[in-house]
């Protein structure tokens, strides 16, 4: 085995310049087209064989993938009968660094659905590319992630610089909870053989001026909550006073999750102990971010006493410790969506027979998803105000992730690599959302090394409308991810 290479030896400046040129002729290009792709994840298109989307989408990494023509590249679309399909790549070693231990590359390829509210001239399948910026569905979460893995690679290889063995597993489930997952890695776990490293680029950045290294994700418990009292509507002005309104029980029984007045998640079911060391690093990260953890959302404008539009909505809190912890190691539910309630346009006056509400219940990283899951179930159906009908049905339970600790062949590479690409040391910090893939390796693979990082940057506003791709913070990624490999012992 070959000493891995000092990264300051490095030609950061030539392997900056092949992943420009690549990301420019080639990967955007593609990008583009992929957006036009409506590959909604299975939860979302329950006729995704049907509609050949996600196989379109696949079929477009595999081509270009192939493509390629990488030395000694085995490439393999994996199917399993009645699941999504996964893309599985492998590629040896060069220059006698280690096939044994090889670095595992993660991403998707599936989108959440459309949303509505994008600017005028965007859309979820529309591309369009203006100030660095690839507007439209999937193109950050998580579609470019097969093309910066296999550009890193070859930006190695091309260099001349020593790399382990690469595998790469792409999934098509991951929006949907990444369920047909477990049946892949029980498949290919064998294949991979001791990863020591998983790079997962389906993650966050606080800004875009330096790396960010994801240390921990929320689980994530969802479902639908309805409440009935009537078999059917009734005039308001009879029924009203007697007949409690289905939204009030809603809003009573929603009471026992989080305080409508603060939003606090109460339930020591859905709570744990903060770890001290993502204490410091929250602190890190808030004195990195500042006012920004809270000022790059797109809060709605209000009236101040003289009618102009001078103020706007404000967060919970404005101190940003606890904006980053709010959002990474807290609970917070959200109402996503609702049933039985009409447009205001076509809304009479009828005492409405029932509410249906879509939950969204994201949990700290150590509650256990399913556990979490069964006590939203409990709490919400316990003792119905009025008798009315509760039923929560459950969809998904997700347990999130903490990182390992960080080996110090990793924590140097990440920094050296930030400041060759940033001028920057790497910051550290958890993420609000959910990726139950890194759970489901931390298991297969409990010795390997976890660098999990993105491009969902400030406005990028994924699952959200005008959801952007920032190509030159993208770019700065790959070859940060690139010289990450290269130190892999």
């Amino acid at each position: 085995m070959t000493a891995r290479p000092n990264l300051s030896a490095i030609d950061h400046e030539a392997l900056a310049r092949r992943i420009d040129r690549q990301w420019d002729a080639e990967i955007v290009p593609q990008l583009i087209d992929y957006v036009r792709l409506p590959a909604k994840s299975p939860h979302f298109d329950p006729d995704w064989v049907k509609n050949g989307h996600i196989e379109a989408a696949i079929q477009q990494a595999r081509r270009w993938v192939e493509a390629q023509g990488v030395n000694g590249l085995a490439l393999d679309i994996v199917r399993i009968e009645g699941r999504t399909p996964v893309l599985f790549f492998d590629i040896p070693a060069t220059r006698g660094a280690s096939d044994e231990r090889p670095v595992l590359f993660y991403g998707h390829l599936d989108k959440q659905p459309e949303m509505t509210g994008w600017r005028e001239g965007l859309g979820p399948w529309i591309p369009v590319y203006e100030d660095g910026k690839l507007y439209g569905r999937g193109g950050a979460d998580d579609g470019y992630a097969v093309f910066a893995a296999l550009a890193a690679v070859m930006a190695l290889d091309a260099e001349g610089i020593a790399r382990p063995r690469c595998v790469g597993l792409i999934e098509t489930c991951e929006e949907s909870g990444s369920y047909d997952l477990p049946a892949y890695l029980d498949l290919l776990a064998p294949r991979m053989g001791e990863v020591q490293l998983v790079v997962a680029l389906d993650s966050g950045a606080g800004n875009y001026e330096q790396l960010w290294v994801t240390t921990s994700l929320r689980g994530l418990v969802n479902g639908t909550l309805e409440v009935r009292i009537l078999e059917e509507g009734v005039h308001s002005g009879d029924a009203g006073g007697i007949v409690p309104s289905s939204f009030r029980i809603a809003r009573q029984v929603l009471d026992r999750i989080d305080d409508s007045r603060t939003g606090v998640v109460k339930p020591a079911a859905f709570n744990c102990d903060i770890p001290a060391d993502r204490l410091a690093q929250a602190a890190q990260a808030a004195a990195i971010l500042g006012d920004s953890v809270w000022k790059r959302f797109p809060w709605a404008a209000c009236c101040d006493d003289h009618g102009t539009a001078s103020l706007f909505a404000e967060p919970v809190t404005k101190d940003p410790t606890e904006l980053v912890l709010n959002r990474t190691w807290r609970a917070a539910l959200a109402v996503t969506g609702a049933d039985g309630l009409p447009p205001t346009g076509a809304a009479g006056n009828v005492q409405r027979p029932f509410t249906k509400l879509k939950l969204s219940l994201r949990i700290p990283p150590l509650v256990d998803g399913p556990s979490a899951g069964a006590h939203l179930k409990a709490t919400l159906e316990a003792d119905p105000p009025y008798r009315a009908r509760v039923v929560f049905e459950g969809d998904s339970a997700a347990t999130g992730w903490n990182a390992p600790p960080v080996a110090p062949w990793l924590s140097a590479a990440l920094d050296a690599a930030s400041m060759a690409n940033f001028g920057r040391s790497a910051a550290y910090m958890g993420e609000g959302g959910t990726i139950p893939f890194m759970g489901m390796l931390g298991v297969k693979f409990p010795q390997a090394q976890m660098l999990v990082t993105g491009v969902l940057g400030p406005k990028s506003n994924a699952h959200g409308p005008n959801e952007f791709l920032h190509v030159p913070y993208a770019k700065r990624v790959t070859v940060a991810t690139a010289m990450v490999v290269a130190a892999a012992p």
